[in-house]
């Protein structure tokens, strides 16, 4: 009997709470609410409750609905145009504890923020922007800023629901900015300035990840050159069991690893005999000595010699980056370890282990997928000590630890996270049909080694995501910045390159869409540049223009119109130009290159005229082609004069404010990514 009273009871106490309210993270207190618009408020209660709704805006009629046999409802709201603050009332009972009270609600105009880590990439975190600090002292400057950070997830089929930094919006303020999106932040806090309107911004992005992750499965089964993706898709696993998946292949290989036992590290000493180990080089891949696609753990040994001014001073270790994970050993004791492939490494080894004469640095490497090796570039690796330094760059013995192999877990489904469509369900369709003002989007980086498909795949997904919302809202995405070494000769290949024609070739042909040119604030050295203040303002003047109607705004930069070749000359028109084109810098302009019958690319001398660029080249007799900015890094920057690989580099053509002019060309031969698709 007082069994059955416990079920019971626990039957009981699971109907009261399943009888209240729930509310996915969309809705909670400090969110924003569209304004003047009808706007669908969703959830679950208990099978068959009546839900109301009741917003506290003068003339608002309380929305009313019953729960159907799942608990699911929807009801939908009439917004004001004023910004309030408001409270809404959401109850299915007469009870306290079958009702929630959303507080400090505002009307405003809601943006989604999505793509890789560029987009996710916060004020302070993983990555620093500029000024950082001041930046995120002034957030409490914006209370009128709402911020929703969606968890980074996937799932196998689409959800109706997410998790939610802190349960749901945030203001903005010092304490909440820091973990947001920088690039959506700067945005919104320009639109603010701008509109003094409510800005809320959903953080919905994912580092390290394909388009083709985001876009549903029924868009994606249209695309012939997808066809490879999906296959390779049918590996993908729910996030948790990838997740557990994940787990077992880490402890299955570094359980494997011959160079320990048990914890103790067996081929760290200083007088280990390594004579029988590889060899490669530091910094960079370590693809190139066989390793290919390699995972697992690798252990590599460099000797040093500290001279004796050394003897009992700590020593600073700089390792750049290393991909993925590191423990690292000086004479066979450990001085750090880092998890994660953007992370700098600075070590320290104390003072009590340094002593004159030969020292052995020992880096155990952990590769989860892809790339792996001591990244970076040379003057980013080295021992320091009171300012003098050891270079760690050059050869390095390796020995492999445990690999992949040693997993009965196949690699393929260990690691992705963005496998077709698993972002997209996990992440973008629980937000649908909630009200969007518009979408920011910055991403690439991931499908640049198949840049030419993404003409096909970043329209796909425009499409895509405006057909499950109902409407053709604005679109405004970032092209690729500068990054990797200058160009040293013409014509090379490029897959940046190619991803930024195939960006801006989106934002030519696909309705209420533009691209932010941001090739003029990257960094040669780091995927993620700092500059995010930049990113942001030029994403906001696209959204002046063309969703608020600042038509009078120059918001595009300069893009070509058309080409005219007269003799041995190719004049260059632009459009967007504002008053005219010039050079940032106030010198000749640079950037060009032009190419005859032979195909044959040439670096060009140009001028300015106009609204137009004259570009000759005294061998090229007969021109056919030219192209602009044409190589991973064209802007050189940061700038190397006296270095060979930027002597030609460090394009500077931009229009009468400053926006520069983008990637671009006008042949159509096969470049560097020609019939490549996304592979996993």
């Amino acid at each position: 009997m007082k069994r059955l009273a416990a079920l019971l009871a626990a039957a009981l106490l699971g109907s009261s709470l399943f009888a209240r309210v729930q509310l996915p993270p969309l809705f909670s207190d400090n969110m924003v609410l569209p304004r003047s618009a009808e706007v669908p408020v969703w959830g679950k209660a208990y099978p068959g409750a009546v839900v109301t709704v009741t917003p506290s805006w003068e003339g608002a009629v309380p929305a009313v609905c019953a729960a159907d046999s799942d608990g699911k409802w929807k009801v939908t709201l009439s917004t004001p145009a004023t910004p309030g603050p408001y409270y809404i009332r959401i109850s299915s009972g007469k009870r306290k504890n079958e009702q929630r009270i959303l507080q400090n609600v505002l009307c405003g105009d809601v943006w989604l923020c999505s793509g890789q880590s560029n987009m996710e990439m916060p004020l302070n975190g993983w990555a620093r922007v500029y000024d950082y600090e001041k930046e995120i002292a002034g957030a409490n400057n914006y209370p009128s800023i709402r911020l929703l950070n969606v968890t980074r997830s996937y799932s196998t089929a689409p959800k109706d629901t997410f998790e939610a930094q802190e349960g749901g919006w945030m203001v903005c303020s010092a304490e909440s900015v820091p973990l947001f999106s920088a690039c959506g932040y700067f945005f919104g806090r320009n639109l603010y300035e701008a509109t003094n309107v409510p800005i809320g911004l959903i953080n919905a992005s994912y580092g390290g990840t394909n388009i083709e992750g985001w876009i549903s499965m029924d868009a994606l089964r249209t695309l012939k050159s997808a066809e490879t993706a999906i296959e390779q898709g049918k590996n993908a696993v729910s996030a948790d069991s990838l997740n557990v998946v994940k787990e077992q292949w880490l402890r299955d290989i570094l359980s494997a690893d011959r160079g320990l036992e048990g914890k103790k590290a067996l081929w760290t000493g200083v007088n280990f005999d390594d004579s029988s180990w590889k060899t490669l080089r530091v910094p960079g891949n370590i693809s190139p000595y066989g390793l290919g696609d390699w995972d697992g753990v690798l252990w590599m040994r460099r000797e040093i010699w500290i001279p004796q001014s050394w003897a009992g001073k700590d020593i600073k270790l700089e390792l750049s980056t290393i991909d993925d994970d590191d423990d690292t050993y000086f004479n066979g004791v450990l001085v750090g370890s880092t998890e994660g492939y953007t992370f700098p490494r600075h070590y320290t080894v104390p003072g009590k282990l340094v002593k004159a004469g030969k020292a052995v640095i020992t880096v155990r490497l952990i590769d989860r997928r892809w790339n792996a090796g001591i990244m970076g570039e040379e003057h980013q690796v080295y021992a320091e000590c009171n300012g003098g330094k050891i270079p760690l760059t050059g050869e390095w013995k390796y020995r492999i630890g445990s690999s992949g192999e040693d997993s009965d877990v196949p690699a393929v489904t260990t690691f992705r996270s963005d496998f077709p469509s698993i972002l997209y369900n996990a992440m973008i369709a629980p937000l649908i049909p909630y009200p969007i003002k518009g979408a920011i989007w910055y991403q690439g980086e991931n499908n640049a080694p198949a840049g030419q498909m993404y003409r096909e795949t970043m329209p796909l997904m425009i499409r895509d995501w405006r057909e499950r919302w109902g409407y053709d809202f604005p679109f405004f995405q970032v092209q690729l910045t500068s990054y990797h070494k200058g160009q040293a000769i013409p014509g090379e290949y490029s897959e940046w390159a190619d991803l930024r024609e195939s960006q801006a070739l989106t934002a030519k042909n696909v309705c209420n869409s533009s691209m932010a040119v941001t090739i003029d604030v990257g960094d040669a050295e780091d995927i993620h540049p700092r500059n995010k203040q930049e990113v942001g303002r030029r994403l906001s003047i696209l959204a002046r223009k063309y969703a608020y109607g600042e038509k009078d705004l120059v918001a595009e930069s300069p893009s070509l119109d058309c080409i005219t070749i007269c003799g041995n000359e190719i004049r260059v028109r632009f459009r967007n130009c504002g008053d005219g084109l010039k050079t940032s810098d106030g010198q000749a302009v640079r950037g060009f290159e032009i190419a005859g019958g032979d195909h044959q690319f040439h670096f060009a001398s140009a001028r300015i005229e106009g609204n137009e660029v004259v570009v000759s080249q005294t061998g090229v007799v007969y021109p056919q082609a030219v192209r602009y900015a044409w190589s991973d890094n064209p802007a050189g920057c940061p700038a190397k004069p006296s270095s060979a690989v930027y002597r030609n580099t460090g394009c500077n053509l931009v229009g009468s404010t400053g926006l520069p002019v983008g990637t671009f060309r006008t042949d159509d031969w096969p470049s560097s990514t020609t019939g490549r698709v996304t592979k996993y």
